[in-house]
């Protein structure tokens, strides 16, 4: 008998604590169906000073995502 109270009992704080993970798992942040956009220029650019920032790249950094390069290169 003890141990059916014992396995019961352990079988209530199990069932308790799957429901507290799933609530701090539905309170997380839900992704977005898209990724993030920045604007294009050295301002907006990470891992680059914008001293080193030139021409080819400002030009490049506007046309991307196209398909097609800029005409300069």
């Amino acid at each position: 008998m003890k141990g059916l109270l014992k396995l019961g009992a352990i079988g209530l704080f199990s069932a308790y604590l799957f429901r507290l993970l799933n609530k701090v798992s539905e309170m997380a942040e839900e992704p977005k169906p898209y990724p993030s956009i920045r604007d294009a220029g050295p301002e907006y650019q990470e891992g680059i000073d914008p001293k080193d920032w030139d021409l080819v790249d400002e030009q490049s950094d506007e046309s991307f995502p196209a398909s097609d390069p800029p005409g300069n290169y």
